[in-house]
Order: structure tokens, then C-alpha cells, then sequence
């Protein structure tokens, strides 16, 4: 890797987290690949800066990481598990120390606010303390047996090497989620990052590496290989990965997903999002429009539970209409850095240039645009990866409105009659991720989160659709994937259960009482 000039501030964080010249495309821990891989270019969309060049990792890259993983996978299942707990409690430590400059090197490749670059350190932070307390809980169930002095039981055991597929726009933190439940269930991580931001996890995989080379961890149980498409389709395809973890777009999951069924493996899937608040009459707008506005404009619209959709009663849909309206003149859009803007850039151009293509089509469809959108231009945006957001009048059927448009597009459907009637509009779309109703009438709550109410993996009451919390599982349905990551019982997944039967008796009793004569 060789970095390029990007600002002295930059440089500092990249300092601070060893980012150096010797980092290449590839590690199993504290040993880094000498790659012959394609370089590829780390761009700021914050200022259009080239922060550094990285090496992928080859074909060859990836199988000594597989061989390396399997080695250490050996001696890591047989750590007790509090122990793996340890680890992963000292790795919370170690991110406390760095989360400023880290917080810093995500909003700055990324180009969310600083804020929200914190906040994503803080939940690779959070779910190691889950992981903590998790590591004493790994119970299965003790079960009656049929026969007499039979004790009968389940029981988890690690899986092997986790394969880790993230997205950009969450470029520490989804694979914090997946690594800590991992690591703490005896398993082993490859993880492959998104190719636009290649260097927070290069950053994650250097803090990672100094936890474990303090507790002589093998190598091999944290992998990182930086790489494109490629490297997640032999991941995919490899029967010595028996978990695959993916985070991206419905497209990218089902390839995902079909590659890893052809083999009998294991896939867990977070995709597409097309989230939708209900607002009811009695609905509270001084809580509406903080979540509303920052489900859409958050991150810049570039969250899987961003707020897509704004499903309004017509009793009150004028009013909203008004309050939004004016209060999206008042969004400041800048340098995420800077910590008086609301929002900064899309990751690249190309997401400007979907997003603008995105309001041409609702126009075309016969949309009406309260709030039109465009690529900014001029001192501050030279970047060209700007946008300011759109709201727009819109029908829940019309082909655009049915895919989402990872940006800040804001649709607002009117409803009539019955909340059963906006419920119906929420699920007649193909994802189903975090959905959300703000209402004070407990009939309209209840029947939201009843078996005929939201059909989403996250359904939510007076609050917005955007952000979870490490405790609950988070995930989706439909489309989404149906994956389940971080709390609750989402540790199963990186886990195989054994059940197992334990005969203290000095007879052997044969099912269905059959009987031979020996």
C-alpha cells in the first residue's frame, strides 16, 4: 500500500492506527500478505482525495488464508469459551482507545458525519460486551428420554471459518457483529470488506492483531482479505467456509445465497431495505419529524433501515407534508467532519449519478417533487459525490417506488380509513427489513405488531426505522434476506447443534421396542 497525500489530519489518524506502507491486501492476523494483486485506489468522497492505494489479495492470497484458518481453527475451538471471551472483552478495550481515530478514518472514507463514525465504533464496542457475558451462556437443553436410565441433551459446537462479506456503508461495525458472536462460539473469520473502504478494516485488522499477539491467539482465527467480486465468489463456493455472512444488495445476496445452498453450507443474509413509517392521526409530529428526518438524511439516505417510505392518514397528511418540507430547508450539507452538517456525500459518483437518474424516474412515473434533489456543485462539493435530499408525492405500486434507491429519497403515500389500510401499503413491497408506526392509540400499536401487522424483522412504536440496538436480533424478511445478526439468540447461527444420548443403564433398550435374539 502506498498512501497519498490526503490532508495532514489524514495522515495523523492513519498513523495512529498503523496504517502504513507495508500493509498489503491480505493477513491472518499479525502476518501480512507480500500481494501481486490489481491496486486499488481508497477516495475520499468527503473531498474527492486519494487516501491511499491497497493491494488485493490473489486467488493464492486466499487459499493460504483458508489453510491458515483451518489450522488455528483447530486450536481455538478447544479454548473454553469464557476464555475466547477475554479476547474478545480486551478487543472492546483496545477499541475504546482508538475509537476517536477510528471514528475519524470511517466518516472520512465513508463519508458519514463524524457523529455517526463514533457511534459506529461504539457498537463494535457494545457487542464485544454482549459477546462477554455471552461466552458463559452458550446453553443447550436437557431432555426426558423415553427410556429409562437415558439422559438425553443438546448441545452447540463451533462451526469452523466464518466467512464475512460487509457492505460499505457500515464499514466496521457489521463485521464486529459477526466476528464477536464468532469468535466467542469457537469459530474462525475470513472477512472481505467492500473495495471502496478498504482501510478501516485494514485499521480493524491492525487494533485486532495486537489484542490477540499480547494472548499468543494463532493467526489464523482473524483473517482479512481485501479483495472484489472474485474473492467473495470463492468464498461463496468453498465448502471449507460453512457459514457465509453477507451484507449488501438483494442482487448480491441471492448470488450469494444460491452459491452457498448448491453446496449444502449455511448463509446469513442482511439485504435490501424499503422502510416505511405509518403515521396515524393521533401521532405524536414532535416525534415525527426527528425520526423521520433522520431515518432519510441519515448517512445520507445510505443505511439498509433508512427511512424509504412515509405512509400518512389523510387527516393529517397536509400538516406533515408542511413540517417537512420546511424543516428539509434547513438541512445543512457539508463536510461530515464538520459536526454542524446533518449530512455529507453518497460513497461515489456513480451513487450521485443513480440518484439523480432515481428523481428523473419518479417525475416520469408522475411523482411530484416537494423537495427536488440534485448533485451539488461548487466550493465544498468538488468532490462531485453531494447530494441535496428529495421528498416526493408518490403511488406505494409504481415500479420505482418499489426498489430502493440507496440515497436520500423520501416518498410520502397518503391512507385513508383504518391502519390496516397503511399496513397493507408497508408489506406490498418484496423487502422487508425495519418498519416503523407512531401512534398513541394502543389498538393501532398492538395490531402493528400482531401476526396481521408489519411483516418486517424490525417493527418499531414511536420510534423511527433507523438503528437498532446490539441487544435484539437484527434482520429481515422477504428480500432481506431472513438473517439475524448481533443479540438475542443470533449466536446459534455461527454454531452446530449436536443432540446427544447418554444410556447409564446396564440394559439397551432398542427404539420402537424392537427386540433381538442374540
Amino acid at each position: 500500500m502506498s498512501t497519498a497525500v490526503a490532508g495532514t489530519e489524514i495522515n495523523e489518524v492513519l498513523e495512529q492506527l498503523g496504517i502504513k506502507e507495508e500493509n498489503q491486501g491480505a493477513s491472518t492476523g499479525s502476518h501480512w500478505f507480500n500481494t501481486r494483486g490489481e491496486k486499488i485506489g481508497s477516495y475520499s468522497p468527503v473531498d474527492g482525495s486519494l487516501i491511499a492505494n491497497v493491494n488485493m489479495a490473489t486467488s493464492t492470497e486466499y487459499e493460504a488464508s483458508i489453510l491458515k484458518a483451518q489450522e488455528a481453527f483447530k486450536e481455538w475451538r478447544l479454548v473454553p469459551a469464557p476464555k475466547r471471551g477475554e479476547i474478545v472483552r480486551q478487543l472492546g478495550e483496545k477499541l475504546r482507545e482508538y475509537k476517536e481515530p477510528l471514528g475519524k478514518l470511517v466518516s472520512y472514507e465513508m463519508g458519514k458525519s463524524y457523529q455517526e463514525g463514533l457511534g459506529e465504533v461504539q457498537e463494535m464496542i457494545d457487542i464485544c460486551d454482549f459477546a462477554v457475558g455471552l461466552s458463559r451462556q452458550l446453553n443447550g437443553s436437557t431432555l426426558h428420554s423415553e427410556r429409562p436410565a437415558h439422559r438425553m441433551y443438546d448441545q452447540y459446537h463451533p462451526l469452523g471459518i466464518v466467512g464475512i462479506i460487509s457492505a460499505f456503508n457500515f464499514p466496521v461495525a457489521v463485521w464486529a457483529w459477526n466476528t464477536a458472536l464468532a469468535w466467542i462460539c469457537g469459530d474462525v473469520c475470513i472477512w472481505k470488506p467492500s473495495e471502496k473502504v478498504p482501510l478501516t478494516a485494514i485499521a480493524c485488522q491492525k487494533i485486532t492483531a495486537q489484542v490477540f499477539k499480547a494472548n499468543n491467539i494463532p493467526e489464523g482465527v482473524s483473517s482479512l482479505i481485501i479483495g472484489d467480486a472474485e474473492i467473495g465468489k470463492l468464498m461463496s463456493n468453498d465448502k471449507r467456509v460453512p457459514l457465509v455472512s453477507a451484507t449488501g444488495s438483494t442482487r448480491m445476496g441471492k448470488s450469494v445465497a444460491e452459491s452457498v445452498a448448491k453446496r449444502l453450507g449455511k448463509s446469513l443474509l442482511e439485504l435490501g431495505g424499503n422502510n416505511a413509517i405509518i403515521l396515524a392521526p393521533s401521532a405524536d409530529l414532535k416525534m415525527v419529524l426527528p425520526a423521520t428526518v433522520f431515518g432519510a438524511v441519515g448517512t445520507a439516505g445510505q443505511r439498509c433501515t433508512s427511512t424509504r417510505r412515509l405512509i400518512i392518514h389523510e387527516s393529517i397528511y397536509d400538516n406533515v407534508k408542511e413540517i417537512l418540507t420546511n424543516a428539509y430547508k434547513q438541512i445543512k450539507i457539508g463536510n461530515p467532519l464538520d459536526e454542524n452538517n446533518h449530512m455529507g456525500p453518497l460513497i461515489d459518483k456513480d451513487a450521485a449519478e443513480m440518484y439523480k437518474a432515481a428523481i428523473e424516474k419518479v417525475k416520469a412515473s408522475g411523482g411530484k417533487m416537494l423537495v427536488e434533489g440534485d448533485i451539488l456543485t461548487g466550493e465544498g462539493y468538488e468532490s462531485g459525490c453531494y447530494v441535496s435530499p428529495s421528498i416526493a408525492e408518490v403511488e406505494n405500486h409504481w415500479e420505482i417506488v418499489q426498489h430502493e434507491t440507496f440515497a436520500p429519497l423520501l416518498y410520502l403515500i397518503k391512507y385513508s380509513g383504518e391502519v390496516s389500510n397503511a399496513i397493507d401499503i408497508q408489506n406490498a413491497v418484496d423487502q422487508g427489513l425495519s418498519s416503523a408506526i407512531f401512534t398513541n392509540n394502543i389498538r393501532e400499536s398492538e395490531l402493528f405488531l400482531s401476526q396481521a401487522g408489519s411483516d418486517c424483522g424490525i417493527a418499531n412504536v414511536n420510534i423511527g426505522t433507523s438503528g437498532a440496538e446490539i441487544g435484539g436480533a437484527f434482520g429481515g424478511e422477504k428480500d432481506t434476506g431472513g438473517g439475524r445478526e448481533s443479540g438475542s439468540d443470533a449466536w446459534k447461527i455461527y454454531m452446530r447443534r449436536q443432540t446427544n444420548t447418554i444410556n447409564y443403564s446396564t440394559e439397551l433398550p432398542l427404539a420402537q421396542g424392537i427386540k433381538f435374539d442374540f
